[in-house]
């Protein structure tokens, strides 16, 4: 099966070549057709250890996960935010999450807190594939899950006033 080119939202970068249109009919989306689709948007990949495809980014890696079995097949999006807060700032980062929660259909995110003490974000969206999806629905919403992780870190840095952190400069008010 094949990707149309076409019905990928462009990342800024040159759209590919059409070609050959893939099947009319539901199909159950695989690691190889994820692969495909992220060579087309132009985003390096790698397959971890476990045999999951991941995607990095500079603060977070985003992986695409195939789970359970016949019709219960799910395919999940996550995206593990490489931030660490810490736990005395988890009440503003439940906050903000909410937020997020609320207003957003993807990712649903959420926070997991270390035997260390900080604490991290994930992100995550999820299909059931299991009965097949059509493969424009399948392609429409893995980028756009894709495209809402990227959002998500940064509305995140917004909200939180990181801008000064990721720049390695300081909040005015901070000098000495």
């Amino acid at each position: 099966m094949s990707i149309d080119p076409s019905s990928i939202p462009n990342f800024g970068g040159q759209q590919p070549e059409p070609q050959p249109q893939g099947p009319a009919g539901p199909v159950v989306p695989d690691q190889d057709l994820v692969k495909q689709l992220l060579d087309q948007m132009e985003l390096k990949y790698v397959v971890d250890d476990e045999g999951d495809l991941a995607a990095p980014w500079e603060q977070f890696r985003t992986y695409f996960m195939f789970r359970g079995e016949g019709d219960q097949q799910i395919f999940s999006v996550r995206t593990f935010y490489d931030r660490p807060h810490q736990i005395d700032e988890k009440p503003q980062l439940l906050e903000s999450v909410d937020d997020w929660n609320r207003r957003t259909l993807w990712p649903k995110v959420y926070t997991h807190t270390h035997d260390d003490g900080t604490v991290r974000l994930i992100g995550e969206a999820q299909m059931l594939i299991g009965m097949g999806v059509s493969l424009e629905h399948f392609v429409s919403s893995t980028v756009s899950w894709v495209r809402a992780a990227i959002e998500f870190d940064r509305w995140l840095v917004e909200q939180l006033g990181l801008e000064q952190e990721i720049n390695g400069t300081e909040k005015p008010g901070d000098e000495e």
